[in-house]
């Protein structure tokens, strides 16, 4: 496996972002152009990864493509189609959304998230995405939510079906599967059952961790590396059985200072799992 984070951390120049990363200790990274940039910066940028050996991890989406508003459902699928072509034009592992919400949160809890008619409309999505976007050297991914299609490993399975698409792929966020006491409290098992039901599917991982607080009622909150009782290590020997090269990205810390404390606490904590370049 190669670590990465999710922040691009303070830089100056393409070259500066690449070596720094390097210096961390990361084999991976997220790609921090967006498509509406100049070709020459998104250019710049590919070959910094590529000079010091960095696989680009995923291209990050995060817009709600089932908004209720057509002229943002429109925006956003748009945006979906450029990131994705970005994501092939780089050479990017996946680029990777969320499926989106039937609500006025881009990415909230709704009862209509899992609907019959969610479930159509996210397949006719992903459709119309991977078929406009006609990518050859990326996939579509979609991050699996506590509270939102797809929830847990079977319902993943079931969505690449009724999609039926090849470029259609896993995004592989384990922590936010665990939604349930029994998925908490048995997380090697689930871990267990994702990795042989995905199998080569999965192109990028995320990390962090989870804590269950003791409050009533059941309350699970995503917290840093460490804070939490998720088997991070369990996590990553499943991730390098099944590509020694499978990105690993740390996210959803609030500082560069944060991301730094965290990575080392990984490397720590996962030493001799992972890749350095």
């Amino acid at each position: 496996m190669r670590l990465g984070t999710s922040s691009p951390l303070a830089h100056g120049t393409p070259q500066e972002w690449a070596k720094q990363q390097v210096e961390l200790g990361c084999g991976a990274v997220v790609f921090p152009v967006g498509s509406s940039e100049p070709e020459d910066k998104i250019d710049a940028y590919k070959k910094a990864a590529d000079d010091s050996g960095l696989i680009i991890a995923e291209v990050g989406i995060w817009r709600n493509a089932l908004s209720a508003d057509a002229e943002e459902r429109k925006r956003n699928t748009d945006y979906c189609v450029e990131q994705l072509r970005l994501a092939d034009h780089i050479g990017a592992r996946c680029a990777v959304n969320v499926a989106g919400a039937f609500g006025p949160r881009w990415d909230g809890h709704y009862r209509a998230n899992f609907t019959a008619e969610a479930w159509k409309q996210t397949v006719a999505m992903v459709r119309e995405i991977i078929d406009r976007a006609e990518v050859k050297n990326t996939y579509f991914t979609l991050e699996p939510m506590p509270w939102m299609i797809p929830t847990g490993p079977k319902e993943y399975l079931k969505l690449i079906e009724m999609v039926d698409r090849d470029r259609f792929a896993v995004h592989l966020d384990a922590i936010n599967m665990i939604n349930s006491a029994e998925r908490y409290f048995n997380t090697e098992e689930f871990l267990d059952e994702c990795f042989e039901l995905f199998g080569d599917r999965i192109k990028s991982c995320h990390i962090k961790d989870v804590h269950l607080k003791e409050e009533y009622t059941f309350r699970l909150e995503e917290c840093a590396p460490g804070k939490g009782e998720f088997p991070l290590r369990y996590y990553a020997e499943k991730i390098n059985e099944l590509d020694s090269d499978m990105p690993v990205i740390l996210e959803h810390l609030n500082t560069d200072e944060e991301y730094l404390k965290y990575l080392d606490y990984l490397k720590e904590v996962l030493n001799g799992l992972y890749k350095t370049v």
